[in-house]
């Protein structure tokens, strides 16, 4: 009886083993290359599903379906113009073919490091080839300082290429290279493109300088608007005073004219209005120069002094 129990149990655990290395499961994220003794047997299992192979002879690699990150080291790369600058990119890659990709990479982490030297070097190749406004520029837009807040004919400098060409230039580039291991790049970019440290500080400060430059035509431009409209004011206030004062003078004219008129029409009137209104002028005289301590010496002759001894 224990016999058979063991030979049952045995049985059992091979037939379970043998059932373990026939079957596996592909899932929907992979992709399963079958080899013999280090060789592909057959064509990339790429579908997800139950599959079978032989037990204990072949054996399954697994790689994975989905896309894949690149991320490039930051490495100092001199333009066409000889400004040294620390360019920093990554990229998406994917393995189109596993078969063709265990043939010649094996795994993920050999396919990393030929991606590093195709990338990279295609990287500093198409850098040293163009200048650094084209790395850095996509368009040949114009500046909106120039354009609107200031008169001036300086332009940025035109590119031909610019940077997202120059992305699809590096990334076409490498998928030459790379169709034969199996591997798709989708997707390049420069993440980050600087100057070297050395040089950096003197770019900031040519910034500076720049700044500096457009607050001071900023200024100059501030202060003659303002001479200019203080000019203006000045202008219209003399303008003003003087139009100001000519209709002054004008209505006191007219006065003056009026009031002599009626001086002269109440003068003309009679004997007695002739005599009456030189008394009053006579005595508005009085009253305006003399006060009660001043003493005065008249003539006998004077018209003061006769209407005096009259009244």
């Amino acid at each position: 009886m224990n016999i058979k129990i063991i030979i049952l149990s045995v049985i059992f655990i091979f037939v379970g083993l043998f059932i373990s290395q026939s079957l596996f499961i592909v899932d929907e994220t992979e992709q399963v290359v079958i080899t013999q003794f280090g060789r592909p047997v057959r064509s990339a299992i790429t579908s997800p599903g139950i599959n079978f192979k032989v037990p204990f002879i072949q054996t399954t690699h697994f790689f994975d379906k989905r896309f894949l990150e690149w991320d490039g080291d930051p490495n100092q790369v001199p333009t066409k113009d000889k400004k040294y600058i620390f360019v920093d990119t990554y990229a998406r890659w994917q393995i189109s073919d596993p078969l063709q990709f265990f043939k010649r990479l094996k795994n993920e982490r050999n396919a990393q490091s030929r991606l590093d030297d195709i990338l990279d070097g295609e990287t500093r190749d198409f850098i040293a080839n163009h200048e650094l406004e084209e790395a850095v520029r996509s368009t040949n837009r114009t500046p909106i300082v120039a354009d609107t807040l200031i008169d001036t004919k300086e332009e940025l400098h035109k590119i031909s290429t610019g940077r997202e060409k120059i992305q699809e230039m590096i990334q076409e580039s490498a998928n030459e290279q790379a169709k034969d291991l199996g591997i798709e790049i989708l997707d390049f970019r420069f993440k980050r493109i600087n100057y070297i440290s050395e040089v950096r500080k003197q770019v900031y400060e040519r910034m500076k300088s720049e700044r500096f430059r457009i607050a001071d035509k900023f200024k100059s431009e501030g202060f003659g608007e303002a001479s200019r409209i203080n000019g203006e004011k000045e202008k219209e206030l003399k303008k003003i005073q003087s139009e100001a004062f000519r209709m002054a003078e004008e209505i006191k004219g007219k006065a003056d004219a009026k009031a002599a008129a009626i001086y002269t029409q109440a003068y003309n009137q009679s004997k007695s209005s002739r005599e009456l209104y030189q008394f009053m002028k006579s005595m508005e005289t009085f009253q305006e120069t003399f006060d009660q301590e001043t003493s005065v010496i008249l003539s006998t002759e004077s018209e003061l002094y006769q209407y005096l001894n009259r009244y």
